[in-house]
């Protein structure tokens, strides 16, 4: 059981659980190319990154009420973006956008502006580095790469604390 209390102020972070697989892959490049005094957290596809903490007893109905419903999500690994400072890998899948809008609605009026934008999703294996560093790192790994499926397993979710990100919990996809 985590150990934080419930009336922590710390702010939530919901991401998607990818499969096995394609989570150590994505590990794996993160592990190479990730600035080392940088790199605390796992690789990660975020789909919100501040819900607020009071309303965590509601939020975590919500997602195991509807993890419950949803089987595993098809997720197509696209391309391999440059971002200026760092490398990610765009994430495209229409029943991730659809879950991430069902859920936007469901918490309009608590989201941030950042929370309420179109999700794009993505992992990024490489960030705040120079940007000819990354430019390097992006022409290679996008040499390299040839578009594929993951899984998107259940959701996390995380509470915020400055650096490392505390788990909570998981929430699995049960659906069929």
């Amino acid at each position: 059981m985590p150990n934080s209390c419930l009336m922590d102020d710390a702010p939530l972070i919901l991401t998607l659980a990818l499969d096995d697989v394609s989570a150590a892959w994505f590990n794996e490049l993160r592990r190479q190319h990730f600035p080392p005094e940088r790199n605390y957290l796992a690789a990660h596809l975020t789909l919100f990154h501040h819900l607020p903490p009071a309303h965590r007893s509601l939020i975590e109905q919500e997602l195991s009420a509807r993890c419950q419903k949803l089987a595993p999500l098809p997720l197509e690994v696209a391309s391999v973006d440059f971002t200026g400072r760092g490398v990610a890998y765009r994430l495209a899948s229409p029943a991730v956008e659809a879950l991430h809008r069902e859920l936007q609605t469901l918490w309009q009026p608590h989201l941030t502006p950042q929370d309420q934008q179109r999700r794009r999703p993505h992992v990024t294996v490489q960030n705040k580095v120079a940007p000819e560093t990354a430019r390097a790192v992006h022409q290679q790994l996008a040499a390299e790469f040839r578009p594929f499926l993951a899984t998107g397993t259940g959701l996390q979710l995380w509470a915020y604390r400055g650096g490392p990100w505390e788990w909570l919990r998981t929430f699995s996809f049960e659906g069929r």
